[in-house]
Order: C-alpha cells, then structure tokens, then sequence
C-alpha cells in the first residue's frame, strides 16, 4: 500500500477481479475479505469497493449488507476488515469516503474488525496463566509485547466515535478477538523449518505426532466429493462437543466460491485434509490460505480411535504445507480469553498453546451509527435475540 500522499481518498464500487488483483498484492488479508467470502454468505447483499488515490487502487475491502428486520436498510459489515493501510495517522481519511459510500447504498450503521493486533502472549505465559490461581483472564497477564500500531487504531477510533462491539453471535457474527497463531518466520524474516516448529511444540504435542505416524495414520487431501464424509464426522464431534454444526451445503459453497479463485497463481486456497486409520476415518480439517496467511477453518474428530491422535496428525499436515507454501503464520483461530482451569473452553486453549505459538488479541470490532435512531433499534434488537 502506498504512503499518504495530498490527494483526497475516495471510494467506489470495483469488480471482484479488480479486488482480488489488489489482494494479490498484499501479503496478508483474511479469508474473509475476499470477493469470493460474499458468495458464501448469501444472505448477505455484497460488494467489493475499493479506495482511489487519483487513479491508483489503495485498499480494498468486501462489504456484506444485512437487512434490518421490516425496513429496507442495511448494516454494512466488513469482517476482518477493510485491507487498508492501518498504520495511516489519519484514518479518517479511509474511513470517512466509505461510511458516505455504504450510506448512500442504504446503511443505517457499519461494522468492521480492524485486523490489527494490539497485544501478544507466547505460549509459555499463557500455561503459566493456566497454572496460576490468581489469574482468570489472558488480559491479567503480562504481554510478551503490545502493538503500536494497535494502540493507534484503538486510539483513533474511539476519537472518531466508533463504538467497540463483544462478539456474539446472531444478527452479525462476530469474528474472534482472542486467536492463537504460529510464527513461520523467524523476526529476521527467514522461513522456519520443520523441526524448528517441531521443537517448539510441547513434549506432548511431539509425541502424539510421533504417535500417529507410528501408528499409522495417513493424512491424505480430499476433494469437494469428500466432503459428505468430512460433514459425518462433523456432526459426530458438534454432538459430543455441543456446539450446533453448520449444514453440508455450507462446506460445500465455501470450496466452490473459495476454490473458484485459484487459478494459475492462486491467490486464495482450500483444502480438505482426511485423516485415516486402518481405513477409518479418525480426523478430518478444512485449511485456507490468502497469500502468506494459512488458517485451520473448521476440523472434526472421531470418538473411537483418539489414542491414535488423528487430529494432530491432520494439523502437523496443514503446519507442514502452510511452510511449503511459504507462509508467515499458521492461524488456529479463535479461542476465548479465560485462563480459569475450571472453564470447560479451557480444553481448547491448552491444545492450541501446545503448538508452541502465539496467543494475540485484536483491535475487536467496531460500530458507527450513522442513523441514530436505526441503529439503537437494532442494538435493542440484538440484545433481546442474545
């Protein structure tokens, strides 16, 4: 992205070629701020629009526009994003031309998620949050750093009047806040290698990738015919786990819209890894990846067999590709910011910090009202469904 210059930003309406050709040129952007995430979220109303610097496209972003119930306006929401340059002293010259540009196309508020980070913890702070009794939340301990340009955007918007949402479910899902990732690159900016990954890892984490070779297990890709069997498994692990599973239609629009923008030199990619033990499937993985930026989506896991740790094979799988791939980070998503050892979302933290990673928080996302009235509305609206 280029530098501020004199010349006043403005925002249009592009083509999703045009959208992804900027995406192509940036290092990293999320999954889901790219043209093909509108065509996964039908229900959504979406356009790519892009900020001009004369004739020059700065930034990028795909909006989702939500009806609000019985009135023929939107919340525009822009998750994970808008791709702009962040680091801008003067972000109300990105964001004022775009809330005029999704007002006029009938938006009563707007919703995005910055995707910056503003603090970090290494997996080794965070076990120790996890062992001590005094800490309960990842904000109680120390940060291994906190990010400048976080603290900008933080600053920034609150002065603007923008309003900082919790993620919950419903009307817009929010996106995590608290993700844990893995490094790929040393600070120097060379590429780790396997075993330098792998010594990150934990005794734990080691043995049971160790384990599933031994036993056997193959990690093979999929295709979207294999998805049925993937969706089975699914299933199967949203009823042991109690979470509600999304339906097979789902995984099956988000190949054919995320896979349909590969090409030659794709720019965005999804796979499905299968995990198999004597024949059965034990683990089964969605990974995407948008330029160096690789993500674990969606996994699922069967009851029987677990001692020969499919689902660590499945993800030393994706780890290994992401580094093929020439990736800078390998991203395990959410997870929730309890430390408390009681919490049952404890489980999955200490999964993921076994990775040897990095737990980071975002900048969150953020509302502003531009129709005072609509909007409260729908704040009600919201806090009734939740």
């Amino acid at each position: 992205m280029s530098s501020p210059a004199a010349a006043p930003l403005t925002v249009r309406t592009i083509t999703p070629d045009e959208h992804l050709a900027f995406l192509r040129e940036q290092r990293s952007a999320s999954f889901l701020q790219t043209p093909a995430w509108g065509a996964v979220k039908a229900e959504w109303r979406r356009e790519s629009i892009g900020w001009f610097r004369g004739d020059e496209l700065a930034g990028a972003a795909l909006v989702l526009y939500r009806q609000l119930p019985k009135v023929k306006r939107f919340l525009a929401y822009l998750p994970e994003g808008p791709v702009i340059d962040w680091s801008d002293p003067n972000l109300a010259a990105w964001l004022a031309p775009m809330v005029t540009h999704v007002r006029k196309a009938g938006a009563f508020g707007v919703r995005m998620g910055p995707p910056v980070v503003t603090v970090r913890w290494s997996a080794a702070q965070v076990k120790e949050g996890i062992a001590s009794d005094d800490v309960r939340r990842l904000g109680e301990v120390a940060p291994l750093e906190r990010g400048m340009v976080g603290a900008g955007v933080v600053s920034q918007l609150n002065q603007l009047g923008w309003r900082l949402q919790v993620a919950e479910g419903g009307f817009a899902a929010g996106q995590p806040q608290f993700n844990f990732v893995i490094p790929l690159r040393h600070e120097d900016g060379t590429p780790r290698t396997e075993d330098e990954v792998l010594t990150g890892m934990n005794q734990q984490w080691r043995r049971n990738i160790k384990k599933a070779a031994k036993e056997g297990v193959e990690v093979v890709r999929g295709t979207i015919d294999d998805l049925a069997l993937f969706h089975e498994l699914y299933v199967h692990t949203a009823q042991r786990d109690h979470f509600t599973p999304r339906p097979l239609g789902y995984f099956r629009t988000m190949f054919e819209a995320l896979g349909s923008e590969g090409g030659e030199d794709p720019t965005v990619e999804i796979r499905l890894y299968l995990a198999r033990h004597e024949g059965a499937l034990v683990a089964a993985t969605i990974w995407i990846r948008v330029g160096t930026h690789s993500w674990y989506s969606y996994g699922a896991s069967s009851t029987e067999k677990r001692e020969v740790r499919g689902s660590n094979a499945a993800q030393w799988a994706m780890i290994q590709d992401s580094l093929a791939a020439g990736c800078d980070v390998y991203d395990l998503r959410g997870i929730t910011d309890t430390l408390d050892s009681d919490d049952a979302h404890v489980g999955l933290i200490q999964f993921k910090v076994g990775t040897g990673g990095e737990a980071v928080e975002y900048a969150g996302e953020w509302d502003f009202p531009i129709n005072r009235a609509l909007y409260k509305a729908f704040d009600l609206y919201m806090r009734r469904r939740s």
